[in-house]
């Protein structure tokens, strides 16, 4: 962000502490923040009325959690959950809302930082339905570790599993498939990868299209 919008901001952040599974928000209720990560991984789940839920995407270091307070909406059928826990900021509702009415750089980040949300949930949704489970598991995995600074997840197999919309038998398949291949390795909730382009090589197409929108629309400069 442009240093005069950035110093506008900075009154407003609130370091706010982000701990695995934690809800930042609820599926149909009013948000009354729009919270920014930095270490720490949120999922956006879509909740079925059964309880199932599915990932339809994954923000980071790069984004933000709450979009639909500057689109209009104020709330949103998804559920927003800290899938690995860390830190992050957090703004009051109506300071973003007053912001991005003012047309600025700012707005125009926010625009396509949504641009790149968008693309990221309608290549899930494809995934999901022409993928393998381990192409969708490195995918998640790789999604995830761009927004982590190392190649380390904490991760339960019944979250993961959540995450995926599967059940945690078919995870533990998957990710054994995945560590037999020498590209991870997985005990007691952990994940460590260990062969980083095997695990591109391994994904589905997927994980590439998303990276490249992201970096198409959020290069690394000075926006305008």
């Amino acid at each position: 962000m442009p240093d005069v919008e950035l110093k506008r901001w900075l009154p407003h952040l609130e370091w706010f502490d982000m701990p695995l599974g934690a809800v930042l928000y609820e599926s149909g209720k009013v948000e009354h923040y729009v919270y920014f990560p930095t270490s720490a991984i949120v999922s956006l789940l879509y909740v079925m009325r059964n309880g199932d839920s599915a990932e339809i995407a994954v923000v980071g270091n790069e984004g933000l959690v709450g979009i639909s307070l500057f689109l209009g909406g104020n709330a949103t059928p998804s559920r927003a959950v800290v899938q690995s826990a860390g830190t992050g900021f957090r703004m009051k509702a109506q300071f973003m809302k007053d912001e991005f009415d003012k047309s600025g750089p700012a707005t125009h980040l926010l625009l396509r930082y949504t641009q790149a949300l968008i693309t990221q949930m309608s290549q899930t949704a494809v995934c999901n339905r022409h993928h393998s489970l381990d192409e969708q598991l490195c995918r998640w995995l790789l999604l995830s570790l761009d927004r982590l600074p190392g190649n380390e997840l904490v991760m339960t197999q019944e979250l993961i599993a959540n995450m995926l919309g599967v059940r945690r038998g078919g995870v533990t398949e998957a990710a054994l498939k995945v560590q037999d291949a020498g590209l991870i390795s997985y005990t007691r909730g952990r994940i460590k990868v260990l062969d980083r382009l095997g695990l591109e090589k391994r994904s589905c197409e997927c994980y590439q299209v998303v990276k490249d929108e992201y970096d198409r629309l959020l290069p690394r400069q000075i926006a305008a």
